[in-house]
């Protein structure tokens, strides 16, 4: 599987952000957004889901299901943790697990948990969480339901040393297992071989 994109650009509010992008990442490996704010990352990202236009180029998942849009065969995260603060983890997991043709079993969303180290707070209402703790809450949701690219904003915003390890460690198993992490971020995020795709320094030089 492969991740192709060519010639993008895309405007906002009647800026270009960029054009002429163009980038592939195959599978197993990562692909790390990096560029000063404001340059698109977030809105590359975006794009790609499918929930913002780009002005012109292209971008495919070869060795995908050519029924489905790229957005629907991948798992994207952004700045927002996505929780219902009235349910508890495990129910919001069950939530997204099902929205998204998941495991929705209890029994998922525990195993989902415990490889974020929150196995303990499965019947929490997300209100109750830190912030840290709902930051996890949302990685988890990428573990209930699978899908071969992994789109992710900031993934590790509120996150402390020790669980950026350990989201490092589960992005690693993605990958090894042969998925696809697209990432912006500023912060490293401590995996092996990422290649960087920079935004906004040159623009149209991926």
């Amino acid at each position: 599987m492969r991740l192709r994109a060519w010639d993008l650009t895309m405007e906002r509010g009647g800026r270009r952000l960029f054009s002429r992008l163009g980038f592939e990442a195959e599978a197993g490996s990562a692909l790390i957004v990096v560029g000063p704010n404001g340059a698109g990352k977030s809105s590359l990202l975006r794009g790609l889901c499918g929930f913002l236009p780009f002005a012109s180029g292209g971008f495919a998942l070869d060795g995908g299901d050519g029924e489905r849009s790229l957005g629907e065969q991948a798992h994207y995260l952004g700045h927002a943790d996505a929780l219902k603060g009235a349910l508890t983890a495990g129910e919001n997991l069950a939530f997204w697990a099902g929205a998204l043709g998941g495991d929705a079993r209890r029994e998922a969303a525990q195993a989902a948990l415990a490889r974020v180290g929150l196995a303990h707070v499965i019947d929490f209402p997300a209100r109750a969480l830190s912030a840290g703790q709902k930051r996890r809450v949302a990685l988890a949701r990428l573990l209930v339901a699978r899908r071969p690219l992994w789109l992710l904003d900031e993934p590790t915003t509120a996150l402390d040393v020790a669980a950026q390890s350990s989201f490092a460690g589960v992005m690693q198993a993605f990958m090894d297992d042969g998925g696809i992490v697209v990432a912006a971020t500023h912060a490293p995020l401590g995996l092996k071989g990422a290649r960087e795709l920079r935004i906004g320094a040159v623009e149209g030089v991926a």
